[in-house]
């Protein structure tokens, strides 16, 4: 029961039609090597003849070269079939050819007789010219037109990207409308592509008929007179008739299959079927027509001319004009009565707040070049990356950054990108597709060919290299990445870099609900009842500001209701939130170490800072000659500080620490400032470098 059932679903649905190609094409192989009845030839040649009509019929029927896109498959496997076909014909004609003109069945018979009349001189020319005909003037030019419209289609991509990219922009498709135009673009290149190809199937089937012809008739003359005792006359007429006929009943079908070619790729894509274009194109110019039968009409009063003939001919062309006048002025009087309506909608349409586009938090702009990076219908890696970044950032910083907006941007350099924050460039750079980046960490052996630029994220120098060269840069010391890799790693590193205006009201709710799933009462006790909402939310991005995650939201949320009653100042609160969270900011910079190397303030420098906050003067109003000298030997103290191989962190009093660390921020990114309160008990410190002194 199990195995009828089986059985039963493989021929029923998708799997026959899977099975379909394979089992056709094992057939045709079968023909190569297996004898067949006369009786399995007609059925075959007859299929053979009809399959090569139903191609035509289709390619005049379609309106886009892309509506039979299956062509040159279908080229290939009715050549095939042809040639198989050709090969079990000359078995049994080789074989049986002395019983008479029916020994490979009553198709080749008739192609051997009827049609060149049993004259087997009329019959070789007949096929030559057949052949010619394919192989010269059909399959060559629609060869060339192949070849032609693929380099056009080839060099045209760019234009009708860009083209799909301004209407994407202008608001006229969508993304799914695009993204389907680019793959009828890229389709469109490859079916004439391989139409270029496919026409050499049919070439070659061209010589294989004279070359089969011709091994046909001197072998069945070998054979009828040396094997059968056949006569040298009745064997040419019986061998030679056969051949005749087995070559033109499969290049008769080889002949169509070569028009419906031409007609496919010498087509000009419109709304119109080939039929409708020829009516609207040709019999519509009723001028032409007009002085066609005058000109014919005139040919036919000649005396001696055909006079019945033309004079019909002129007749049926000029009533046909007549009819396409009658059938225009009719079309023109409805005209009017149709356009109407489609005025009236146009100017119904009026804007609304549903033209209000709202600016994407996150974007990220590409130019046409990296578009199959981040095109997600074809499996864009830099899509994937993007994903992995948030859950990454998600997983480190503590709460879920927007979603990225991917679009491409006409304006920018075709290979660049660029990356927004609320509408506003944060980022750009330029990738090279197809090539790797080389970056130079500091301890390369030897210089790369390729072109030198500097890796976006950190500016360090690096090199575009082709990938042949790729293992040797990584041996060399280099480190080697590629295009959607600097995109992902640009970007993964400014989101963290602008974490803090990355957390909004939203993300800040969405944060504390799904802390309310495991701690309901906390965030209860907490909003609204303690703080409001953006108190807290500026608390966080205090701490995001200076690169604290956010991840123990339990420990934020405990200190902020111990001390909010008492405390409502954010920048307190961060403070207070900042000591409770020290040993995690700590072990963030050092690792798990007991030694801390630190920067420090020189005593009379401390001691100045601490009397400009007692007067109630800020990091914003410091006395310029003050500001400068701190600004001056911070960075001095950093650059020495990361050149003994230590992370740049300056220690400070509690009280000078918030201002210190807004100070110095936009200068010294990578300083770090800590204050006293922070370093948690057991650790040792050793300070290692001195604002405003020597080490």
């Amino acid at each position: 029961m199990n195995g009828s059932l089986t059985l039963a679903n493989l021929f029923n649905g998708a799997n026959a039609r899977a099975l379909a190609a394979p089992v056709f094409i094992l057939l045709v192989l079968a023909m190569l090597v297996l004898p067949l009845p006369p009786i399995a030839l007609d059925m075959l040649f007859t299929f053979n003849i009809a399959l090569s009509i139903m191609v035509l019929l289709v390619s005049l029927s379609t309106t886009r070269a892309l509506e039979f896109a299956v062509f040159p498959t279908v080229l290939l496997l009715s050549t095939l079939l042809r040639l198989s076909l050709n090969v079990a014909s000359t078995r049994v004609v080789l074989l049986e050819g002395h019983t008479g003109p029916d020994a490979a069945g009553k198709v080749i018979e008739a192609f051997g007789h009827f049609l060149v009349g049993g004259n087997y001189t009329v019959g070789i020319i007949v096929f030559l010219i057949l052949v010619v005909i394919n192989f010269i003037v059909i399959t060559k030019g629609a060869g060339r037109i192949a070849e032609v419209s693929a380099r056009f289609t080839l060099d045209a991509m760019p234009g009708k990207q860009m083209a799909i990219d301004a209407d994407l922009n202008a608001g006229l498709i969508d993304e799914n409308e695009a993204r389907r135009r680019r793959a009828e673009i890229s389709q469109e290149s490859d079916f004439y592509g391989s139409m270029d190809g496919a026409s050499k199937f049919v070439r070659g089937d061209a010589i294989a008929g004279i070359l089969i012809l011709v091994i046909n008739v001197i072998g069945g003359l070998l054979v009828g007179v040396f094997q059968h005792d056949l006569g040298l006359s009745d064997a040419a007429r019986n061998y030679t008739l056969l051949a005749i006929g087995d070559g033109l009943v499969a290049q008769i079908p080889a002949l169509v299959i070569s028009i419906a070619a031409g007609v496919v790729v010498s087509r000009v894509s419109t709304d119109e079927d080939i039929t409708g274009q020829m009516m609207s194109n040709v019999f519509n110019k009723t001028q032409a027509l007009y002085i066609t039968a005058a000109i014919i009409g005139l040919l036919g009063m000649i005396p001696g001319m055909p006079n019945f003939a033309f004079l019909l001919l002129a007749g049926g062309i000029a009533w046909i004009a007549w009819r396409s006048e009658k059938l225009k002025a009719a079309a023109e009087k409805a005209a009017p009565e149709i356009a109407v309506a489609p005025a009236a909608t146009i100017e119904s349409q009026e804007a609304s707040w549903e033209d209000v586009a709202p600016i994407d938090t996150l974007g990220l702009e590409v130019g046409y070049r990296l578009i199959p990076l981040v095109d997600a219908s074809a499996d864009g890696e830099l899509v994937r990356r993007i994903k992995g970044i948030r859950k990454k950032f998600a997983r480190e910083i503590g709460f879920l950054p927007p979603a990225v907006h991917i679009r491409d941007n006409l304006e920018i350099n075709p290979s660049s990108y660029r990356i927004t924050l609320k509408g506003v460039e944060i980022g750009s750079g330029e990738v090279r597709t197809g090539m790797f980046l080389a970056i130079d960490p500091g301890n390369v052996t030897a210089a790369l060919p390729g072109v030198a630029t500097r890796d976006p994220a950190f500016g360090l120098p690096a090199t575009w290299i082709d990938a042949g060269l790729r293992e040797q840069a990584q041996a060399m010391g280099y480190t080697v990445v590629d295009p959607g890799s600097v995109v992902a790693t640009h970007l993964n590193h400014l989101i963290t870099q602008h974490a803090a205006e990355l957390l909004g009201r939203q993300e800040t709710q969405a944060l504390l609900d799904h802390l309310g799933k495991t701690s309901p009462k906390l965030v209860e006790d907490l909003v609204p009842k303690v703080l409001t909402l953006s108190a807290v939310q500026k608390v966080l991005q205090n701490l995001l500001a200076e690169g604290v995650p956010i991840r123990d939201m339990r420990t934020i949320i405990d200190v902020l209701l111990e001390n909010a009653g008492h405390v409502q100042d954010p920048n307190e609160l961060t403070a207070l939130v900042r000591v409770a969270l020290g040993r995690a900011i700590v072990q963030q910079i050092y690792g798990p170490v007991n030694e801390l190397p630190v920067i420090a303030l020189d005593q009379s420098l401390e001691r100045l800072l601490l009397q400009t906050l007692q007067a109630g003067q800020d990091a914003v109003s410091l006395e310029p000659g003050l500001a400068d000298t701190l600004m001056a030997k911070a960075i001095a103290s950093t650059q020495r500080q990361e050149a003994l191989g230590h992370p740049p962190v300056l220690l400070t009093p509690a009280a000078l620490r918030p201002l210190l660390a807004r100070f110095l921020r936009r200068a010294i990114p990578q300083l770090k400032v800590l204050s006293h309160a922070e370093v948690p008990e057991g650790k040792q410190i050793k300070v290692t470098s001195l604002v405003g002194g020597a080490a």
